[in-house]
C-alpha cells in the first residue's frame, strides 16, 4: 500500500469522505466499514468499505484495495463490483451496528456509550479496530458525560447477542432448502423470527421466497422491509411477479417502492403493470432468452446453461431482430432447447428456425394462453404486439399459478410438511 495510507483512521469520521480512482476521477462516498468479530475479545479485522455510488447503491470496496486515506479523501485502485452490499453472518457493518452502542469498562464495569472506533495497520498488512472511544454517562442535564479513548482490549460488549446467534444459527439451518420450502418454514415461525430471517437473506435468495409464497404472507413481509430494501428484493425478483406484488400492496406504497428501484427494473414492472392480472400481458416474464439469427448453437446453449434460468424459459431461444431487449425488434421465431442438443455447435440459429410457431397478444385470456401451451405441447410461447415484436413469454408455471385456487399454496404445505422445527 502507498506511504500516503494513514496508520490510524477512525472510522465515524472517515463517514460521507469522498471515493477517487486511481485518476482522480470522484467514485461515491465512504458510508460504512465491514469488520468480523472475532472470539476472546480480540479486536475485529476490517475487511472493507461500505461506498455508496450513483443512484444510492451501497457497494463493497475490499480494504486490500484503498491505496490512500489523507486530506479528507479516499483513493482505490482496480474495478469495483456493483453488486449491492449485503451483510451475511459473521460481518457487522462498524457505524450501523457498534458505534452508539452500550458497552462496559473491564477494569470498572462501568457503561460507556460508543462514539467511534479507529482502525489500525498492523506489519502485515492487515487493519484492525484497535481503539475505542467513548463517552461516559452525563453528571447533569446540560453537560455531555467524558470522553475518552481506550485500547480494544479495555472493553467488553460487542459480541453478538444470543438473538442474533440464533438468527445466524437458523439461517445456516435453512441454507439448502429450496426456496418453495424455505418460504413454508418462514409462514410457520413468528411475525418478529421471520422478519429477522428475511433481514438475513441475500436480495436475490429473499425474491426466490417471496415468490413462493401465499399472497397475504408476502404483502406483510413486505411491508416490514425498509424502503430501499424492499425494492431491491423486488428488483431481484421476475418482473411479473413483482408486478403481481406491488399490485397487492395498495397504490401508494407501490408507488414509493418504484420509485426507489433501478430505472431499468422499474420500466419492466410498470409495462405490466398495465395489463390485467389474468392476461397474457399480466402474466408473462420481460426476460425471455432473446438472440439474433447470427449466434451459434453453442452460444444458445451457454445461455440456456446459466443457474438463474428456470426450466421452462430454458426450453426454447426466441430469435427477432434488431433490439434484442423487450419489446424487441420483429419476432422472427423459436428454437427449442432438443433442437439445439441434436445441431453442431457451430450451426447457426437463423438456419434452424421454427417459423411456425404462434405467439398470443398481450390481451390473450388465460383460457387462450393454456389452450395454446396445451394444443402445442409447449413449456413457454411468445407474447407478441401488432407489429410483431416479442413483448414477453407465458410459462407453464405462470398459467399453473394462475389456474390453481388461491390458496394452494396453504394446501401444498399441509399436504407436504417440512421436518422442520424452530430450536
Amino acid at each position: 500500500m502507498s506511504s500516503n495510507l494513514l496508520n490510524r483512521v477512525f472510522l465515524a469520521r472517515l463517514a460521507g469522505t469522498a471515493v477517487f480512482d486511481p485518476n482522480g476521477d470522484p467514485v461515491g462516498k465512504v458510508r460504512d466499514a465491514v469488520a468480523t468479530l472475532r472470539t476472546d475479545n480480540l479486536a475485529p479485522r476490517i475487511l472493507g468499505l461500505v461506498v455508496e455510488v450513483p443512484l444510492r447503491r451501497r457497494v463493497f470496496v475490499p480494504i486490500t484495495r484503498v491505496t490512500s486515506i489523507e486530506n479528507g479523501a479516499v483513493v482505490i485502485t482496480g474495478l469495483l463490483n456493483m453488486r449491492r452490499y449485503e451483510t451475511i453472518p459473521g460481518e457487522v457493518l462498524v457505524l450501523s451496528d457498534m458505534v452508539n452502542r452500550t458497552i462496559k469498562l473491564i477494569a470498572s464495569d462501568e457503561t460507556v456509550t460508543v462514539e467511534d472506533l479507529g482502525m489500525e495497520q498492523n506489519e502485515s498488512k492487515d487493519w484492525f479496530i484497535s481503539r475505542v472511544h467513548i463517552m461516559r454517562p452525563s453528571q447533569g442535564l446540560r453537560r455531555r458525560g467524558a470522553t475518552a479513548t481506550l485500547s480494544w482490549e479495555e472493553v467488553i460488549g460487542f459480541a453478538h447477542t444470543e438473538l442474533n446467534q440464533g438468527v445466524t444459527n437458523l439461517l445456516s439451518t435453512l441454507t439448502n432448502l429450496r426456496a418453495a420450502d424455505l418460504a413454508t418454514v418462514l409462514q410457520d415461525l413468528p411475525s418478529k423470527r421471520r422478519v429477522e430471517i428475511a433481514s438475513g437473506l441475500a436480495d436475490d435468495r429473499l425474491a426466490d421466497v417471496l415468490e413462493e409464497m401465499d399472497e397475504n404472507a408476502r404483502v406483510s413481509l413486505l411491508a416490514e422491509l425498509e424502503g430501499e430494501r424492499a425494492a431491491d428484493v423486488l428488483g431481484e425478483m421476475d418482473p411479473d411477479d413483482a408486478a403481481d406484488l406491488l399490485r397487492e400492496i395498495g397504490q401508494e406504497r407501490a408507488e414509493a417502492l418504484i420509485d426507489l428501484m433501478e430505472p431499468d427494473d422499474a420500466q419492466d414492472v410498470l409495462r405490466l403493470m398495465h395489463y390485467e392480472d389474468y392476461s397474457a400481458g399480466g402474466m408473462m416474464t420481460t426476460e425471455p432468452i432473446v438472440m439474433s439469427a447470427d449466434y451459434s448453437v453453442a452460444d444458445a446453449l451457454a445461455a440456456v446453461r446459466k443457474e438463474e434460468i428456470s426450466p421452462a424459459l430454458a426450453s426454447q431461444i426466441f430469435v427477432t431482430r434488431a433490439p434484442y431487449e423487450t419489446p424487441t425488434g420483429r419476432f422472427m421465431g423459436t428454437v427449442h432447447y432438443q433442437r439445439l442438443l441434436r445441431e453442431p455447435p457451430s450451426t447457426l440459429l437463423g438456419s434452424i428456425l421454427d417459423t411456425h410457431s404462434r405467439g398470443v397478444n398481450p390481451d390473450a385470456s388465460l383460457h387462450e394462453v393454456s389452450s395454446h401451451l396445451a394444443s402445442y405441447n409447449l413449456l413457454s410461447l411468445p407474447v407478441l404486439d401488432a407489429n410483431t415484436r416479442l413483448l414477453g413469454a407465458i410459462t407453464v408455471d405462470d398459467v399453473l399459478d394462475h389456474m390453481l385456487p388461491d390458496n394452494w399454496r396453504h394446501e401444498h404445505r399441509e399436504k407436504t410438511p417440512i421436518a422442520y422445527k424452530e430450536g
